[in-house]
């Protein structure tokens, strides 16, 4: 009775994933890709298993730049400029708290990852890519969402430039594989990195 009282009291005082992070400073994600890959689905489960804030990059848009993506016309980089100041800035005062935190934000150019990294040099990205088929599958299936059209599909993956080997911290997953399949494999990623 005794054993199982220790192994009990053990248990109860192992840290936490997200106490294990915060210990650590915590760590910051981005969930990229271009739209219909899942990076909000995705992100959403990441900062649950995580213990980190999820923020839906798509939210804090401006009015300017939702209505130009409803009416079909994809965003330009002027158009993304304030919009990614803004998240950099989010980023920054969760690496100041030391939160972790998951961004879901397409991301889609190196320029600007590296404009996110201003908040965090340490910044971590999840790339999730798929087949163009699947992607506009998923996108059709959509009702609630202001990104519209194969067009700004084509335009997005015009736009990719697919992250490299010299930017560092990139998890890469296959969006075909189950969203909770997704999501372990970059916990463990995550868990198993060497001390921030």
């Amino acid at each position: 009775m005794q054993q199982q009282a220790e192994g009990a009291s053990a248990v109860a005082s192992m840290p936490t994933r997200s106490e294990a992070l915060a210990a650590q400073g915590g760590v910051r994600l981005v969930v990229m890709g271009v739209s219909g890959c899942g990076k909000s689905h995705v992100g959403q489960q990441l900062a649950a298993c995580l213990g980190a804030q999820f923020i839906d990059g798509d939210d804090y848009h401006g009015e300017a730049n939702v209505a130009k993506m409803a009416r079909g016309i994809p965003l330009d980089d002027d158009d993304r400029h304030g919009w990614l100041a803004r998240l950099a800035e989010l980023i920054e005062a969760a690496r100041r708290d030391g939160r972790s935190l998951v961004l879901a934000c397409s991301s889609l150019k190196r320029r600007y990852r590296d404009q996110l990294r201003g908040g965090d040099p340490a910044l971590g990205f999840v790339f999730l890519e798929g087949t163009r088929e699947l992607l506009l599958e998923r996108l059709e299936a959509r009702t609630d969402h202001f990104f519209k059209g194969a067009d700004m599909l084509d335009n997005q993956l015009a736009t990719l430039e697919v992250p490299g080997d010299d930017e560092g911290r990139i998890h890469t997953l296959d969006i075909s594989a189950t969203p909770q399949a997704l999501v372990e494999s970059v916990c463990q990623q995550v868990l198993d990195a060497p001390e921030r």
